[in-house]
């Protein structure tokens, strides 16, 4: 028997869905407008995940997509010997780009396929297989004619061809939710049990009125009947007061010994109503009675810790957030913007030599950025800079939210080869500057750029090394979090701590000196 503490994947790990395939679990979470995109985590007892590659690398163009965009809410299974992922890409400011989308592979560590195009609208989408080998699509999107209510939403079905890789035959509309007047029934996956059609959904929206509802019909196309019991699971009604909120978007998995489970997402508040860690991924038993599923049953909430007979012992992976140091090339945390972190930077031993751009961290291109989700309500971030770039141009630590909302401590060299170290925070697209000093520094010199985040303060250091190998900390300024997260924001995603270096919109052929960078929860 192994306890797991929930979550089991903290940090910026939305919309989980989860399959089995013989003795291994199978993950995937959303990752909006970060590369690479949907990473697929492996585990044999739903306690220990490990990060064996990722779904989307260079498939898809990811130019100019806004923070926040990109890739939504995506669904893993297995048929046959193939993996399924479909997913949507979203572009905020382009209805007419993206779309829903389907990628196989026959080992999920990848290759993945490049997309196929699904021609229908809305988010969301999921594909379940029946029993007789045919696959079913379904999703969600807005009621379009005459909706009962704002964001009323439909769960649509419709058969999937393998062979032609296309929607066939009629559409049904399956679902408007549980609740009349919530918004977005969404996330939806369907399911087969003892012979009865099982449709689960989000609904709520992705925020506080978050829930979990369930409903069953005999036929795959309906008609479906909600559980009178529903919603089976939300925090709702707990109030904003509560550790864990926005709980929903579930996936059922059964394991090998015949019990269930689910993934869901929540995010924890700290700080007052507020969750920089982003939307999370929670493990929760479930239990069948009266032919229904029970989540959480005799508790009715996400536990803080779950018990998992069948789990084995040892240490929990890179991606739990469990691991204290250096984060070198090639750890499966690094992330970058619309790019791939090699596309962005080469490693160097524990470093990365990162070629500067004139992509600032305030545009929506590709900038010379490389980051890790914040996983730790306290930590430290250090990253070893070189002072070794020409006038005007910036290497520096970030917090980021988006290119709208982040804090970031910047190196430059100024006119008569003085150097600064300046705090901005840029807030809903304005900069304001926090706190700067003056340096004195040889060209070449390494200098230490700290994060220190405890609770809600941010606070930003320059960390020199005296001729007696003593270090000092030099504090420049203290960002409030509470102004980062996407309560504070709007969008989708929790924090990312990384490194940057930007020529400001000028041409360049500098390259920046960076690391290592260590993550150390505190």
């Amino acid at each position: 028997m192994t306890v797991v503490q929930n979550p089991v994947l903290p940090g910026c790990y939305p919309d989980p869905s989860i399959c089995r395939v013989g003795e291994f679990f199978y993950l995937v979470t959303s990752t909006f407008e970060y590369l690479p995109g949907l990473p697929i985590m492996r585990s044999t007892d739903l306690v220990h995940w490990e990060q064996i590659g990722a779904a989307v690398t260079d498939q898809i163009d990811y130019s100019d997509v806004p923070s926040s965009g990109a890739l939504y809410a995506p669904t893993i299974r297995h048929h046959d010997g193939v993996f399924y992922v479909v997913c949507t890409f979203v572009d905020p400011t382009d209805d007419a780009r993206g779309g829903n989308f389907l990628v196989t592979a026959t080992d999920p560590a990848g290759p993945w396929s490049d997309p196929v195009w699904l021609d229908v609208g809305g988010i969301d989408p999921s594909i379940f297989f029946d029993d007789d080998g045919r696959a079913w699509m379904h999703g969600t999107r807005l009621v379009e004619k005459d909706p009962e209510w704002f964001h009323q939403t439909e769960v649509w079905i419709r058969e999937y061809s393998l062979t032609e890789q296309k929607l066939v035959g009629p559409e049904h509309v399956v679902w408007n939710g549980a609740v009349k007047g919530a918004v977005w029934a969404e996330g939806p996956h369907l399911y087969k049990k003892d012979g009865t059609y099982y449709l689960v959904a989000a609904e709520g929206g992705t925020e506080f009125h978050h829930a979990v509802s369930v409903a069953s019909a005999d036929s795959v196309t309906g008609p479906y009947t909600g559980n009178k019991g529903n919603p089976i699971l939300t925090h709702r009604h707990l109030g904003r007061g509560s550790d864990v909120v926005g709980v929903g978007h579930a996936d059922l998995i059964e394991a090998a010994d015949g019990s269930w489970w689910a993934v869901c997402l929540g995010m924890r508040t700290y700080g007052g109503y507020h969750y920089n860690l982003g939307r999370e991924c929670f493990l929760v038993p479930v239990v069948w009675e009266d032919g229904w599923p029970v989540l959480a049953p005799g508790l009715g909430r996400v536990p803080e810790q779950v018990e998992v007979p069948f789990a084995a012992d040892g240490p929990l992976g890179v991606v739990q957030g469990t691991t204290s140091g250096v984060v070198a090339p090639g750890d499966p945390r690094w992330c970058a913007v619309r790019a791939l972190p090699d596309e962005v930077a080469d490693a160097d031993g524990d470093r990365w030599l990162l070629p500067v751009r004139p992509e600032p961290l305030t545009g929506t291109g590709v900038p010379a950025f490389l980051g890790v989700r914040q996983q730790h309500r306290d930590l430290d971030v250090t990253v070893q800079v070189r002072a070794e770039l020409p006038e005007g141009e910036e290497v520096g630590i970030a917090v980021r939210q988006s290119e709208n909302d982040h804090v970031r401590l910047g190196l430059t060299r100024g006119r008569h080869g003085a150097w600064t170290a300046s705090v901005v925070h840029r807030r809903k697209g304005a900069d304001e500057a926090l706190g700067i000093v003056e340096l004195d520094l040889p060209d070449g010199a390494e200098v230490g750029l700290r994060l220190r985040a405890r609770g809600q303060d941010y606070a930003f250091e320059v960390v020199r090394t005296a001729a007696e190998g003593q270090a000092d900390a030099l504090a420049i300024a203290v960002a409030d979090g509470r102004t980062l997260d996407s309560v504070a924001t709007g969008g989708f995603l929790g924090l990312w701590v990384g490194v940057y270096a930007t020529s400001e919109g000028r041409a360049t052929q500098s390259q920046a000196t960076v690391g290592p960078l260590t993550y150390e929860p505190r």
